[in-house]
């Protein structure tokens, strides 16, 4: 078992990722106690890493641990890479008070970009909660997980590609998955296992060529491209107008009496860039209660 400490670039809102994380079932975590189980996948081997906040918003200090000697410094660059702990958030937030949503910066400082733990997870997650209502859609992904996934000391980790190309549609269809969402799952798991979808490779693109890439795959529209880009790989400038919460968050930050048009979402969004993805983020957190 090793243990190590290490500090954010300035201010940030640990206790905001385990709000977020908190709503998925399949994520091991104590808010109280302020920790989470990080499932990491290295090669063939399963680790899990606590990262615990031992710090405030202002002063953001955590501890890391896990047990494997040998993987520490491969484990430790995964926890810098998944929490960003390098990104200027007080750079950011000070871009956002010379714009029209400086009061809901103010009141939610320090607000990270919260991503999945692995590119195939994210991208498997998105493609099951599209067009899902919240509650259905955690329920959909965690039977999923539980189903064909693994779990360590009560930590659960997705499957991989090769074991969901293997599915039978019907084994998603018998967990109350539609079978053109148990398609589009399995379908597109059959692409990444045979090397025909590179999500690593992806990750090295420009958002518009990730995305002229990824809509060509069946069951993967401009929504599902924009949330695997931002919550798979923590791109910053990124406004998913089409996203019901976000027009839900701006009708009510500006006090309209209906949902803003994308014309509208379009040329308020201008003075965020390049930072659309924190606007998407602190947006979603102000309806989120």
């Amino acid at each position: 078992m090793w243990k190590e400490k290490l500090k954010a670039v300035n201010f940030y809102d640990f206790d905001y990722t385990l709000l977020r994380w908190q709503l998925d079932p399949l994520i091991h975590l104590d808010r109280e106690e302020r920790w989470v189980d990080i499932p990491v996948k290295l090669n063939e081997e399963h680790h899990i890493v606590r990262v615990q906040a031992l710090g405030t918003t202002l002063d953001p200090v955590f501890s890391v641990q896990s047990d494997s000697d040998e993987a520490r410094p491969q484990l430790l660059n995964y926890i810098k890479h998944l929490f960003q702990w390098d990104v200027d958030l007080e750079e950011i937030h000070q871009h956002f008070l010379d714009t029209d949503l400086e009061q809901l910066f103010r009141n939610h400082p320090g607000t990270p970009i919260v991503k999945d733990f692995h590119l195939y997870d994210c991208l498997m997650k998105v493609i099951i909660h599209q067009q899902l209502n919240m509650k259905f859609a955690y329920t959909l992904s965690t039977r999923f997980v539980e189903t064909l996934g693994r779990q360590k000391d009560g930590v659960w980790f997705y499957p991989d590609p090769g074991t969901v190309a293997e599915t039978p549609y019907e084994t998603l269809r018998e967990l109350q998955f539609s079978q053109r969402k148990a398609e589009y799952v399995i379908d597109t798991s059959k692409r990444i296992a045979e090397g025909e979808l590179d999500l690593p490779a992806l990750s090295a693109m420009e958002n518009e060529d990730i995305m002229k890439r990824l809509v060509k795959v069946r069951g993967i529209g401009p929504w599902t491209a924009e949330n695997w880009m931002m919550f798979g790989l923590g791109r910053e400038n990124l406004f998913p107008k089409a996203d019901i919460g976000i027009q839900n968050a701006l009708k009510h930050y500006f006090q309209m009496e209906r949902k803003p048009t994308t014309e509208e979402m379009g040329a308020w969004s201008q003075p965020w860039s390049p930072y659309l993805s924190y606007a998407s983020l602190t947006l979603w957190r102000s309806i989120e209660g």
